[in-house]
């Protein structure tokens, strides 16, 4: 299916609230489409420190997420005392990749693999509305 975005340019340019109303629009849709076909991945992993199990991580081929992966420390309590063993890792993979790429977290010591569908990814900028801006000359 196709979209096409019409607009009235004095109506961008002038009408309070429009310009704003169709930037939402536009970074929903292209956060939306760029979410399709990728799912969350996290699984925990025992580790001395985040950078072992980073190293791990980025050691495999489908793990290598969108910018890499986020690794936080997972608390527990052992003996009174606050103790970190293991890591949460959380990835993003091409959905057509997931059961090599949960293979690949077995490999390494991966487990209690959970699996999120996404509904939006963000980036930092639309290039939809950065190419509406320019054709307005703003």
């Amino acid at each position: 299916s196709q979209a096409t975005l019409v607009a009235c340019r004095r109506s961008l340019h002038k009408r309070n609230g429009v310009l704003e109303i169709t930037h939402e629009m536009l970074e929903r849709l292209e956060a939306h489409l760029t979410a399709t076909g990728e799912i969350m991945v996290t699984a925990n992993m025992r580790g001395n420190s985040a950078e072992e199990v980073a190293e791990r991580v980025l050691s495999q081929t489908s793990l290598c997420g969108l910018q890499g992966p986020t690794i936080s420390p997972v608390y527990r309590s052992r003996d009174g005392k606050v103790a970190v063993e293991y890591y949460a890792i959380n990835v993003v993979v091409p959905q057509k990749s997931l059961y090599k790429s949960i293979q690949q977290l077995r490999s390494i010591g991966g487990s209690g693999v959970l699996v999120t569908k996404l509904t939006y990814i963000f980036d930092e900028e639309t290039p939809r509305w950065r190419k509406l801006l320019s054709e307005l000359g703003l």
